[in-house]
């Protein structure tokens, strides 16, 4: 199995599972703690718009009866990892008869497609920027246009998204402010809806990549200058090796491996962000998704949005892990 032992990888899955069972427990207690009746709160904003609603306290008993809210705590949260196991994430309280399972499945291809690319373009971007500030035939121009760029690492990606909206989006008018792709559009793979999309979600891409990638910049340069000095490099060297051949097989790939393992502890960092991000773009994602549920007080679709996000990103750090004898041949996870 490429060096990875069967022990290792089932010592990862059953970490895994675990991180899952964890998170779904606390998934289900945390909602609960918030003060407030959601079902009352949902009769609260029907009142609110129709002005009044009839029986109200029969209509609060009934859909308590129907989610099941009136039952014993312990019953509620076996019927739930019930549900989770079946792959059942319920109902949507606020928007019954929708199930969460409909919700999750429109706005998670829009949240992975985001978060996909943005990690691709920083992670690349970040790690190839370290490394070109420690090649020593890096142009001098390229060297001051580096740290100069990382000066947005330290905004908050929600002030970067207002900041990208106002500039490029109010003043320049060059992308749209709000909404993954064009009002009336009929989501299809053409060409025409792709590159709305595209255009659509080019400021929140840049939103979390402007964020983020000078940390990996930085990383990969602490890691770049540590080789420099190795034996392995002096040997290189003294072959006569081109220099980006040595830059690429012996300083970036032996560097590389620390910031995978970096990239697999941020992922939760990462999607937080994103989700953040989504907010203010008012994009069709898991943020929104998420920000919409808890202000409505969901608790099926907080659960199941939360549970998705979570299994999403143990499963991309459970992928970066198994991934590492592929990227290091040297490395043999045999559980030594």
């Amino acid at each position: 199995m490429g060096g990875i032992s069967l022990n290792y990888l089932v010592r990862r899955l059953l970490v895994f599972f675990l991180t899952l069972w964890v998170a779904a427990t606390l998934i289900f207690i945390i909602p609960r703690l918030a003060p407030g009746d959601p079902i009352a709160a949902m009769v609260a904003r029907l009142s609110y718009q129709a002005g009044f609603v009839e029986n109200s306290n029969l209509i609060i008993e009934g859909w308590k009866e129907r989610f099941g809210l009136n039952d014993p705590v312990y019953v509620q949260y076996v019927r739930y990892l019930t549900g989770l196991l079946r792959g059942d994430l319920g109902y949507s309280m606020a928007r019954f008869p929708s199930t969460v399972s409909e919700l999750v499945g429109r706005a998670l291809p829009w949240t992975l497609g985001l978060v996909g690319v943005a990690t691709v373009i920083f992670f690349v971007v970040g790690n190839l920027c370290g490394a070109l500030l420690v090649w020593n035939k890096t142009p001098r121009m390229v060297r001051v246009m580096i740290p100069i760029s990382m000066m947005f690492t330290s905004i908050p990606p929600l002030l970067a998204g207002l900041l990208l909206v106002y500039v490029f989006g109010f003043l320049f008018k060059w992308f749209p402010q709000t909404y993954s792709y064009g009002f009336g559009m009929t989501p299809a793979l053409t060409l025409e809806f792709i590159a709305n999309v595209i255009h659509h979600g080019f400021l929140p891409a840049m939103a979390i990549v402007l964020v983020t990638f000078g940390y990996w910049a930085l990383g990969m340069r602490g890691m770049m200058i540590t080789i420099e000095g190795e034996d392995y490099m002096i040997l290189a060297q003294a072959k006569g090796l081109k220099p980006f051949y040595v830059l690429y097989r012996y300083m970036i790939r032996n560097a590389i491996l620390p910031q995978m393992t970096a990239l697999a502890v941020s992922i939760g960092t990462l999607v937080n962000g994103a989700v953040l991000v989504e907010v203010i773009f008012n994009y069709n994602g898991m943020g929104t998704l998420i920000f919409t549920a808890l202000r409505e007080q969901d608790f099926g679709l907080i659960q199941g949005t939360s549970f998705i996000l979570i299994t999403t990103s143990a499963l991309a750090v459970l992928i970066i892990d198994l991934s590492y004898p592929l990227i290091d041949p040297r490395i043999s996870l045999e559980g030594r």
